[in-house]
């Protein structure tokens, strides 16, 4: 444990004139951006996120093998879709009894409602809708439930933050909490706030899922990631989505 300490110390770099903020003040990946890319965020002509956006905009007038699309139960561009409730997502589901993710809920739409066949959680169709979705809800505070029935999935997944994973022997909280605004390998070390996803990852150019997002993160660690859609997955996204309660929803932000 004392190697892998001195491994990420020796690792990380102060940001000049930036202020390491406090863990419990939840703050926008948008913060630690540079100017020029707040900038390419803000502007929604310039920002390469809003291509995916816009691809879901069109899949979602378009019809399943029903004949049915989004748009006949949610209306032309997703009139009818309340902001509010998309801000809200995971919610706990009495019907299924555990907490359904908004790309978990798009998944059951395009089975059980639009009658395609199921698709695999990383489908780019999927991605594609969750982008266009959540940017109906741009500005929305995020406001997931942190009481009631979703109380043990978002403790579990505060206790998988804090576990020490893979080789690197490294716990999520160590960067993004203890670490946040510092240099890691080049990057700027931000809270890992969930507000912006899904995220158009400049370093990589392509837009990016939560679940996706940890996963690349486990890699790095040397770690073996959790099965796709997994329990683990869940009650991370529950615990990491409640933690960034009170920002603003930037879907499509982007990110380092």
């Amino acid at each position: 444990m004392k190697a892998s300490l001195l491994v990420l110390a020796a690792l990380l770099v102060a940001m000049p004139g930036r202020q390491v903020l406090l863990a419990d003040e939840a703050v926008s990946g948008y913060d630690y951006l540079q100017p020029d890319m707040q900038a390419m965020q803000d502007d929604l002509s310039s920002n390469p996120g809003m291509l995916v956006v816009e691809q879901g905009e069109t899949l979602f007038s378009t019809p399943g093998q029903n004949g049915k699309s989004c748009a006949d139960c949610h209306g032309e561009d997703g009139a009818r879709l309340e902001t509010k409730h998309i801000a809200r997502y995971p919610v706990y589901s009495e019907e299924l009894k555990q907490p359904v993710t908004l790309h978990d809920q798009i998944q059951r739409c395009w089975k059980e409602r639009l009658g395609n066949p199921p698709i695999t959680y990383r489908d780019e169709q999927l991605l594609q809708l969750e982008s266009f979705v959540r940017y109906l809800a741009r500005g929305e505070l995020v406001n997931v439930d942190t009481g009631g029935a979703l109380v043990p999935y978002y403790a579990a997944g505060r206790e998988l933050f804090r576990q020490r994973f893979g080789q690197v022997d490294i716990a999520c909280r160590q960067c993004h909490e203890y670490h946040a605004g510092q240099l890691f390998r080049g990057q700027v070390l931000s809270q890992g706030q969930t507000n912006g996803f899904p995220v158009y990852r400049y370093t990589e150019g392509q837009v990016t899922g939560l679940q996706e997002r940890i996963t690349q993160c486990l890699t790095k660690l040397r770690a073996e990631p959790f099965a796709e859609d997994s329990p683990e997955y869940i009650d991370l996204e529950v615990y990491l989505s409640a933690r960034s309660n009170g920002l603003r929803i930037e879907t499509p932000a982007i990110r380092y």
